[in-house]
């Protein structure tokens, strides 16, 4: 009997676990380890986790949980979790009431929601109506959707169905970008979302956009509209003002006001109805409808900016540039300018950019010039300019570039004359006065390098006899030979080229360059030793030329040089002293060419270099001995603060008059080559170059720099004087300035010619200068003539809207 009384207890159990708790409520089942039941049946209590099934599918987890039978009110606590399969929604909360009856699903505290694993809420005291089938709240919440998109909103209520999220007070964030710093951000008022189809209906928005979205970090990109709507690709926004200057409590250096913009997504252009450009909010340009790309868009066909120019030779001209994509590797810009002297101008530049290869050119023609210099008709006159570069990918080549230079002209100044109208020219030429063509390989493997090419050179200078050069071929060819960590290394260098130029002077030459340096050897007493030895194989052939002979000639010829330099520093406990003795000994036991009237130029800085006299063909002749040294003495606290000297003079054992006499280094005693410098924290700055001859009695060359910058005011000038045989130039620069205030500065600055005691300009400058604004007057005078150009004063005022515009106007008149 008792065993009887066991097992019904047993069977009375295990119905109590698994069988009562399932069947007890209505609405639910319970499937947990424990529960209490009080109230007539009508309270349930369940302290231990587990699962509550409802008869839709809706699974619930929770630590624990009280049920109202009568009121079919579950109250749920601790890590509660309610996965609606219905409406593909999960929720989690430490506390959940759900009210069956009435489908009302209501959190307390920090809940998270994951509807459909597309839309993520994060927020708080949360209810969700199964009936309506609507997640809202009243508290602050984040929401992020599945394009990565976060809506930070004080208030929302989403429609599950139909994917639509009503909320106040967003700010919405676009973070497909990696970088959260270029992400942009909308705040808004009050907006209305269907994030199925991504389309919203906001009032009063901001649209604060990433600050390097024009590549400048000190600007505030920002646009603010009474309201905005986006239906599929377009967005249009009302009342709006656009600007890019940096955020302050003051209005922005300028602004644009338009009645409505239309952003097309698929177009990717920005469309603006009755715009206003203001500055300062003083409005000074008015436009009825214009588009411009949005800030997504590299490239896009279009007409740029025009551009006015005013010349006193030319008149005033107009050009309207046209862009436009042919491909993704492939553009063009047409340029026409239009002259009031009945001139017209015609330019293209194409430009094409692909994974090995670029190539850009620009075509110009201008009907109808005349020439003030010459006496001919009017005529047409033309440029081309054209640069390819190809990279060949050959193989065990580190570099292997094909590169390919035209530019051309038909008329000797216009380049000059054609200055403004020209500035946009990409691949415009470096100088005015020489034209280049070439066709250049560049290889550099691991174990030598090569360049090789052909080059045309036209000096616009010069008679039409004699203005041509061509180097056709040249190549320079190096590899390092032998490198040993003890004894030094062996550099090998070739170069040739055939060379004609004044019309019948041809002449060829290969110059084969043989170099061992030894590595730096350390005294005992702290001496740094160095030894090299050069040989040169010269082969030359020539025709009407001044030093090669018609005859094909080799030479050989060897320099050794010997140098030492003895490092002596000194310090206290606020400056490093430093003092360096050096000496090169040289000895060429051959004759060099005759080089005497030859322009070469030497100052400390190249004095002892072993090519000190930039020739290629051959060795300084003669023994000499080169000696110098160097003394720098440096604040220790602040390395802008420093005084710095060095001087150096070449001895030898007999005049060498084949040594290029304006150098100094044919004689047995060559001038003292010196520099000195002084930087004062930046505030004073000097930097001297001198050449003074061997009787210390005239200095042949002074090069002075001196630059004062002190609070608001600041100087420069530069002052060069060349004597005897170094030269005759003698000019002098100066500017002075005072900034007024952050954003404003005036600057005076002329040059003059002593030599033919001439000013040769002067000009005026007033800038003002912001983050997002840059507005300049210039006013400048020429006194020199160069064929079509003449004296003339010129006023130019320019003003810069970034990233939006630059205008520039000028004035200009001969006198």
């Amino acid at each position: 009997m008792k065993n009887r009384l066991f097992e019904f207890l047993g069977l009375l159990a295990f119905l109590n676990l698994f069988f009562f708790n399932l069947t007890l409520a209505k609405e639910f089942s319970f499937q947990v380890s424990e529960i209490q039941i009080s109230e007539n049946g009508n309270r349930f209590i369940g302290n231990k986790r587990g699962l509550i099934s409802t008869n839709d599918g809706t699974k619930i987890f929770a630590d624990s949980f009280e049920y109202d039978n009568f009121q079919n009110i579950l109250t749920l606590n601790g890590n509660v979790e309610i996965n609606d399969r219905k409406n593909d929604l999960i929720i989690n909360a430490p506390t959940i009431l759900y009210k069956k009856n009435e489908e009302k699903i209501i959190t307390n505290g920090i809940t998270k929601a994951l509807i459909s694993s597309k839309y993520t809420f994060n927020s708080e005291d949360i209810i969700f109506d199964r009936k309506e089938i609507i997640l809202e709240s009243q508290k602050k919440s984040f929401i992020v959707d599945n394009l990565n998109n976060t809506y930070e909103v004080e208030k929302f209520k989403y429609l599950l169905n139909e994917e639509l999220l009503k909320a106040k007070n967003i700010i919405l964030e676009n973070r497909i970008a990696k970088n959260k710093d270029n992400s942009d951000k909308f705040i808004i008022n009050s907006g209305f979302f269907d994030l199925k189809n991504q389309k919203y209906i906001t009032k009063d928005i901001a649209v604060k956009f990433h600050k390097n979205i024009f590549n400048r970090s000190d600007n505030d990109p920002r646009i603010y509209a009474s309201s905005a709507t986006k239906d599929e690709n377009l967005i249009y926004f009302d009342n709006i003002i656009f600007t890019s200057c940096k955020e302050n409590d003051n209005c922005p250096p300028w602004s644009l006001k338009a009645k409505k913009v239309t952003h097309d997504k698929n177009k990717k252009q920005l469309i603006y109805d009755n715009a206003v450009l203001q500055i300062y909010d003083f409005p000074v340009l008015y436009f009825p409808k214009f588009f411009h790309p949005d800030p997504t868009v590299k490239r896009q066909s279009g007409f740029l900016k025009p551009l006015l120019n005013k010349s006193n030779i030319l008149g005033s001209s107009f050009q309207i540039p046209y862009y436009s994509v042919i491909s993704d590797d492939k553009d063009l810009t047409f340029k026409p300018t239009l002259f009031n002297q009945n001139l017209i101008m015609l330019q293209n530049e194409f430009r094409f950019k692909g994974q090995n290869s670029s190539f850009i050119s620009d075509l110009g023609l201008t009907r109808g010039y005349k020439s003030s210099s010459v006496s001919d008709a009017k005529k047409n006159i033309n440029h081309l300019f054209a640069k390819l570069n190809l990279d060949l990918n050959l193989e065990k080549y580190f570099n292997s570039d094909l590169s390919m230079k035209i530019e051309k002209t038909n008329n000797d100044s216009y380049l000059k004359v054609f200055e403004g109208n020209l500035a946009n020219t990409s691949i415009l030429p470096s100088s005015a006065e020489t034209l280049e063509s070439e066709i250049k390989l560049d290889l550099l493997s691991d174990s030598y390098s090569l360049t090789t090419g052909a080059n045309l050179y036209e000096k616009l200078q010069y008679e039409r006899n004699d203005r041509y050069q061509y180097i056709l071929p040249y190549y320079e060819f190096s590899k390092n030979f032998f490198e040993n960590s003890k004894l030094g290394y062996v550099d090998f260098k070739s170069t040739g080229d055939n060379t004609l130029q004044n019309t019948n002077n041809l002449k060829s030459k290969i110059v084969n360059d043989i170099s061992y340096r030894s590595y730096d050897i350390f005294s005992n007493f702290g001496v740094v030793n160095n030894f090299s030895l050069h040989l040169k194989n010269l082969n030359t052939i020539a025709k009407n030329d001044d030093i090669y002979i018609s005859k094909p000639q080799t030479k050989i010829m060897s320099l050794a040089e010997f140098s030492a330099s003895y490092p002596l520093i000194k310090s206290n406990e606020n400056y490093n002293n430093n003092l360096t003795p050096k000496i090169s000994l040289r000895s060429n036991p051959g004759k060099m060419i005759n080089y005497s009237t030859e322009i070469k130029k030497i100052n400390y800085n190249n004095i002892f270099d072993i090519n000190r006299l930039s020739l290629d063909d051959t060795f300084e002749s003669g023994n000499s001995l080169t000696a110098g040294i160097d003394f720098k003495r440096q604040d220790i606290s602040n390395i802008n603060r420093y005084f710095e000297f060095k001087i150096a003079s070449v001895i030898r054992n007999s005049e060498e008059n084949d040594i290029p006499s304006s150098s100094t280094l044919n004689k047995e005693n060559s001038n003292f080559f010196g520099s000195m410098n002084l930087n004062l924290d930046n505030f004073i700055g000097l930097k001297y170059d001198f050449s003074i001859n061997n009787n210390l009695d005239s200095l042949d060359y002074n090069s002075l720099e001196v630059s004062l910058n002190k609070n608001k005011f600041f100087i420069t000038s530069n002052y060069l004087e060349e004597n005897g045989s170094i030269g005759t130039e003698h000019v002098m620069e100066n500017s002075i300035g005072y900034t007024l205030d952050e954003n404003n500065l005036i600057k005076y600055s002329t040059r003059r010619n002593k030599k033919i005691d001439l000013t040769e300009y002067y000009n005026f400058i007033y800038q003002y200068k912001n983050d997002c604004l840059t507005a300049g007057i210039e006013y400048k005078k020429t006194f020199y003539n160069d064929r079509d150009l003449k004296p003339n004063e010129d006023l130019m005022f320019s003003i810069t809207l970034f990233p939006l515009t630059t205008i520039e106007q000028k004035f200009g008149q001969n006198f």
